[in-house]
């Protein structure tokens, strides 16, 4: 049996979506299972043994419709017996479409559903904790009736050598290892889901003043001067335990990273989600465009928490169409204060970092 995984999109989504590979490899221990996707986000495909190979989206599949129908031709003379489209666009469209697939699993889209022989409603909120862009994805297998128990679970998986390059950099930095050790997003993808520096500020300062710990900054090499500059305002006690130049050398070398550290703390974005697939506590700082239900994933109150500015303000937002939410959203964020949850930080750690597991 031939099985295609489709998956375009950003490192988060693509992460997620290899669930579908882990509940197929299960239930389907001999088939070849491939997977589309982006080839910036290939990263958090290495190493996965439900994987067997992964075909890159390039650029010039997006810029060029020669090269997005070869790639479809190229698809197609795989002869996959499966094709699941958990992306569902224009791009995955015309790709599932050339591919020949016998059969071929999709969300129900009107206009669509000639694509594919099975549509799976995308439900509108979640039904458990585990959260929309979870429970979607484990949807799209509902048509298999595999008789298995689904793991909804993303995960990464770090080879021996990559794990003790990490430890490496760490001694290399010497970082104090006595420590319990935190990774903070600082800044998001994009300006409109990064949560306010100034505020941000508050937080790590609030940090170092009640915990001794190491704290390890998250953030893109472009984003530099304005990682130097939440550096700058931080207090000389937070300073002490930042170890401003660890930073990853690449995505890789970052996962490395972050399987040293012992929690997360910060903006939305792929970072949190990868530090979920590694099995890290989270603290997530939604921002004010963004709706929890979607990537508010295993939130339990203790180990995954969140927080978004409906929990503490509603009326702010009430009845805002997406643009309006979009026109305010950093009004929005100007009133996130961290008073409303700097207590919750602080319960968050303490359980997590300094309490005796049960």
């Amino acid at each position: 049996m031939k099985i295609l995984v489709v998956q375009q999109k950003k490192i988060g989504d693509v992460l997620v979506s290899t669930i579908i590979c882990n509940n197929l490899r299960i239930a389907y221990p001999n088939a070849q299972i491939d997977f589309l996707a982006y080839e910036s986000t290939i990263d958090v495909l290495k190493g996965n043994p439900n994987i067997d190979n992964v075909i890159l989206f390039k650029d010039k599949h997006r810029k060029d419709k020669l090269e997005l129908l070869k790639l479809g031709l190229s698809i197609r003379k795989s002869k996959y017996d499966l094709v699941i489209d958990a992306y569902s666009k224009l791009e995955s469209w015309i790709l599932v479409l050339l591919s020949g697939g016998k059969r071929k699993i999709s969300y129900k889209k009107p206009g669509r559903t000639f694509i594919y022989t099975d549509n799976v409603p995308f439900a509108e909120s979640p039904e458990t904790n585990k959260g929309l862009a979870i429970e979607s994805r484990l949807s799209l297998l509902e048509p298999l009736h595999l008789n298995i128990e689904l793991d909804p679970v993303p995960k990464l998986y770090l080879s021996e050598s990559e794990i003790n390059e990490a430890k490496l950099l760490f001694k290399k930095h010497s970082v104090n290892t006595e420590r319990k050790t935190i990774l903070i997003s600082i800044l998001g993808s994009e300006i409109e889901k990064t949560y306010p520096p100034k505020f941000m500020v508050q937080i790590i300062d609030y940090i170092a003043e009640n915990f001794d710990v190491n704290i390890l900054f998250n953030y893109f090499p472009s984003q530099l001067i304005e990682a130097q500059d939440i550096y700058s305002q931080c207090s000389e006690k937070a300073k002490k335990n930042i170890y401003f130049d660890l930073l990853g050398s690449d995505l890789r070398s970052f996962i490395g990273l972050m399987n040293e550290c012992d929690l997360i703390i910060g903006n939305d974005g792929g970072a949190i989600n990868m530090a979920k697939a590694l099995d890290k506590p989270s603290f997530i700082i939604f921002a004010p465009i963004l709706e929890k239900k979607l990537w508010a994933t295993f939130e339990d109150g203790k180990k995954h928490v969140t927080v978004h500015i409906n929990d503490y303000e509603p009326q702010l937002s009430k009845n805002m169409s997406r643009s309006q939410l979009k026109n305010a959203n950093s009004e929005l964020y100007q009133a996130f204060k961290p008073d409303f949850f700097l207590e919750l930080i602080k319960g968050f750690i303490q359980l997590n970092l300094f309490e005796p597991k049960e």
